[in-house]
């Protein structure tokens, strides 16, 4: 699949964003490059189902920003303790661990509770975040 994002500001007369990207799915992978941030970032990810059963899939991106030469790697996980229940965690090359577990509590209403801890500098707070995702 392919997508493109624009945005027009009329009042300045310039573009304020625009975006392009491509994707390839097959039943057990997938994989994306997206040119961002008006051409000044490439992100390149890929995603591989290893258990279906189990829905457990591993994860690695790449992300650069061209005006400032950053590079960052991630790589990360998904495994469904249940039906009911995902696991999710990433560790990124800037040393941010996130973390997050994803309960459906009724049909399509589902309960988020999300950490992230910065491991290079660990006398910094860690974050927390709970939400709550209610369908009709």
């Amino acid at each position: 699949s392919f997508g493109a994002e624009a945005g027009y500001d009329t009042t300045s007369r310039t573009f304020s964003k625009y975006n392009v990207g491509v994707s390839v799915t097959m039943p057990d992978k997938c994989a994306s490059i997206i040119l961002g941030d008006k051409g000044d970032s490439i992100k390149a990810s890929y995603v591989q189902l290893i258990d279906e059963l189990k829905r457990s899939a591993a994860v690695g991106e790449f992300y650069r920003k061209l005006s400032t030469n950053e590079n960052i790697i991630t790589v990360g996980g998904l495994y469904a303790v249940d039906h009911l229940t995902n696991v999710k965690a990433k560790l990124n090359s800037n040393g941010k661990l996130g973390a997050l577990l994803q309960h459906e509590v009724l049909p399509k209403s589902i309960v988020t509770i999300s950490g992230e801890i910065d491991t290079k500098t660990l006398d910094k707070y860690p974050r927390f975040g709970l939400s709550l995702a209610l369908k009709p």
